[in-house]
């Protein structure tokens, strides 16, 4: 459903965030409630720790504060703004990072080195992003390719679909195709 189609919630929307741009504390606090578990949920998935993770939603729900007048329920749903936002955030905090991963890692060495070993590295962030690039490089070519221009290198999915010449549908897809499979594998892991 677009936001053509329910009106009304376009604006409880932009009211919400009319408040949030004011100051209402009880807006902010309406804002994560609705919005707090989901951008855990990914800022987890892409932090090598959950006090990072917890960090990264806190930094990103001041950003959403700073920024609520300029949402917009005409050009994207509530969620798909705040995602968005999320998004930039992490991707922002990620290159931020001394934890990124070599070249050579890219290419599919389950080594994991880094060029970083300082307090900010220990050597288990290191293990865990080694495992999570050697699970990456065992998708199929095009899963792989998306999630590392999307995660690693920073790509908004449009200009993933721009490089590789495919229909960004197509590059959504392989997005979530490969996540999914990075969430089943996760699960069999810690299960096992």
């Amino acid at each position: 459903m677009t936001n053509d189609e329910n009106p009304k919630m376009s604006q409880q929307d932009w009211m919400l965030m009319h408040r949030v741009a004011s100051g209402d504390e009880d807006a902010v606090e309406e804002l994560y409630d609705r919005f707090g578990a989901l951008v855990f949920k990914v800022s987890r998935q892409l932090m090598p720790t959950r006090a990072e993770a917890e960090d990264a939603v806190q930094e990103i729900f001041v950003r959403l504060w700073q920024t609520a007048d300029r949402y917009d329920p005409r050009r994207a749903k509530l969620v798909t703004w705040v995602m968005l936002i999320a998004r930039r955030h992490l991707i922002d905090r990620m290159r931020r990072s001394a934890v990124r991963p070599t070249p050579a890692t890219l290419e599919g060495d389950p080594s994991g080195s880094t060029t970083d070993r300082s307090p900010d590295n220990p050597p288990q962030d290191a293990e865990r992003n080694a495992e999570l690039l050697s699970r990456i490089a065992e998708l199929p070519e095009l899963q792989r390719t998306v999630i590392e221009r999307a995660y690693l290198q920073g790509f908004t999915l449009r200009e993933i679909s721009e490089q590789l010449d495919a229909p960004l549908g197509t590059v959504k897809s392989a997005l979530s195709r490969g996540l999914n499979r990075l969430r089943e594998r996760a699960k069999k892991d810690w299960a096992g």
